[in-house]
């Protein structure tokens, strides 16, 4: 019994290890009001993770008693870290937007390791989902994240957060004052109206104005520690929060920066940035912190966005020979890999298998919070996923999207996780083809989703004049509807590409079996590595008859 016991022990921590390792993947884009087509802010996160469940986190509104304390459990392993002190009223939070329209996404870039604090209570997952609990708006969040980490102690490494509200949009980066030292040292900066901004795993704010707390502000000794520790010796005015607190490596600007690039290249295709630094190329200029687009982006936009695998550029996934035969844009890991003591690697887009969900949560400041914020959530890769709207004053989630439906070691056609990587799976083994059928409904989807919007918003705001909660009881039977639905068409999609493409087979619309084989450039490619191998030939007799 004690055997099993301990060996139980070793495979949790195992796992746990493994789960924080696996984390530091995500993905946020970042649009100011100016840059938006209709005056929204947007902020997009995508959750990568071998072993994250995709589900859709919802909390309750709810009042609290003198000298209640708050359970804090680190949200990447589940490990119990302390209590903090609870407030007297915590808001609704529907996945990572509040009922006020606030919303925060994170990306991971771990930084100097010396600076971690294993004392500490908040660590970054639980820092976002308690700050959307307290926050009416961006600035009040930046604040609260700040207080909280200063009462106490930060547990998490580097970590960039997207903050935005119906008004403003910031960026903030954080790290830990190592052990001993309580707090974290951060920067936080507001991307300038009419401007976009990306962040991927790796810190991204350099030099900052250090007398600008309209549009910037920092944690005191942000400067000073850097300096006491002797990785900045400059004037103030020089000081790069980046490179003193996560300095660049080659696997920072070719799985993290490139992710950014490409953002910005699709957003603002007339600035012709160069990949020479991502690839790191000696005197290459950094990316800048924030660009404006060539035009306006709208929410579909903002989610196309999302579904990039470097098209079109020279480190397009679809084309290298790992692609394979059907040109499948993604690469299993380990990222990198070695041959004859080499070591190689594969590209990391923003679209990629491992995505637990995703989301982008879009802020209107013209209408009420119930109705102005919407949180467009799917589950799995970008690329196949659907972009379903819950609005942020709703009372309860989708059964399918619901946490406890489901797990990551329990399959069940009632999870939209599971059935939304049922089909992308299956894509996998004939992606150019499937991949299409996939878009078809995808579009369909999402493009009804749109088209209803204006009339679904005009009844809640009536309904909201008459009375706020008859707007937030439609609009939680709205969004209700629309994710169960949008997960049982999902399933139909399945069988349907199972009947479609059976046997490496391929139907077409009157139902006929039709064998397409390999495209003309694989069969190239057998050749050229195989010669005469699998050349047919004459024998003598075939060629006497």
């Amino acid at each position: 019994m004690k055997k099993t016991f301990l060996q139980f022990v070793l495979l949790l921590s195992i796992l746990l290890l493994f789960l924080s390792v696996q984390i530091l993947a995500c993905t946020n884009f970042l649009i100011s009001k100016g840059a938006s087509k209709d005056g929204s802010t947007m902020i997009t996160f995508s959750a990568d993770a071998h072993v994250l469940y995709g589900e859709l986190y919802f909390t309750a509104a709810a009042d609290h008693l003198p000298g209640e304390m708050l359970d804090i459990y680190e949200w990447d392993t589940g490990k119990y870290l302390g209590q903090i002190k609870q407030v007297p009223h915590t808001c609704s939070v529907v996945g990572n937007m509040n009922e006020h329209q606030v919303s925060i996404g994170e990306t991971t870039w771990g930084g100097r390791s010396e600076l971690r604090d294993s004392s500490a209570i908040m660590d970054y997952g639980s820092l976002m989902y308690v700050t959307l609990q307290r926050a009416k708006t961006a600035r009040e969040a930046i604040k609260i994240m700040g207080d909280l980490v200063e009462e106490y102690g930060y547990y998490s490494s580097g970590e960039s957060f997207s903050v935005s509200d119906p008004n403003e949009v910031w960026i903030m980066e954080m790290i830990g004052k190592g052990p001993g030292k309580r707090g974290a040292v951060w920067v936080a900066r507001k991307v300038p109206d009419g401007y976009i901004c990306a962040h991927a795993n790796q810190a991204r704010i350099r030099q900052f104005p250090l007398k600008d707390p309209e549009n910037c502000l920092y944690e005191k000794d942000v400067i000073n520690l850097a300096r006491e520790k002797g990785w900045f010796n400059g004037k103030d005015k020089k000081f790069s929060f980046a490179d003193a607190y996560a300095p660049l490596d080659y696997g920072a600007l070719r799985f993290c920066e490139a992710r950014v690039w490409s953002m910005f290249r699709r957003a603002a295709p007339s600035l012709n940035l160069s990949t020479d630094y991502i690839k790191g190329v000696k005197g290459a200029k950094p990316l800048p912190l924030w660009i404006k687009p060539d035009k306006k982006l709208s929410a579909r936009d903002v989610m196309e966005l999302m579904r990039d695998h470097f098209e079109d550029s020279d480190l397009d996934m679809n084309n290298d020979i790992g692609a394979g035969p059907f040109q499948l844009p993604y690469r299993w890991r380990p990222l990198t890999w070695e041959v004859d003591s080499v070591e190689y690697f594969n590209e990391r887009a923003t679209s990629t298998q491992q995505t637990g969900f995703s989301f982008v949560a879009q802020a209107r400041s013209w209408l009420p919070d119930p109705i102005g914020g919407i949180h467009w959530f799917s589950v799995d890769d970008t690329y196949s996923a659907v972009y379903v709207p819950m609005y942020c004053g709703i009372k309860e989630v989708p059964k399918s999207y619901a946490v406890g439906v489901g797990d990551f070691h329990h399959f069940t056609w009632e999870s939209a996780f599971w059935v939304f990587n049922f089909v992308s799976n299956y894509c996998y083994l004939r992606y150019s083809d499937m991949i299409k059928d996939v878009q078809i409904v995808q579009r369909e989807l999402e493009g009804k989703f749109m088209a209803d919007q204006a009339n679904v918003e005009e009844l809640a705001l009536k309904l909201y004049n008459e009375s706020p909660q008859l707007a937030i009881d439609y609009l939680t039977e709205y969004s209700v509807n629309l994710g169960n639905s949008t997960v049982k068409r999902w399933k139909k999609l399945g069988e349907f590409l199972i009947y479609k493409y059976l046997d490496g087979n391929v139907k077409d619309e009157l139902g006929n079996v039709k064998h397409p084989g390999y495209p003309k450039s694989w069969y190239r490619k057998i050749v050229d590595e195989t010669g005469s191998h699998f050349k047919m030939i004459k024998l003598e007799n075939e060629e006497k008859h």
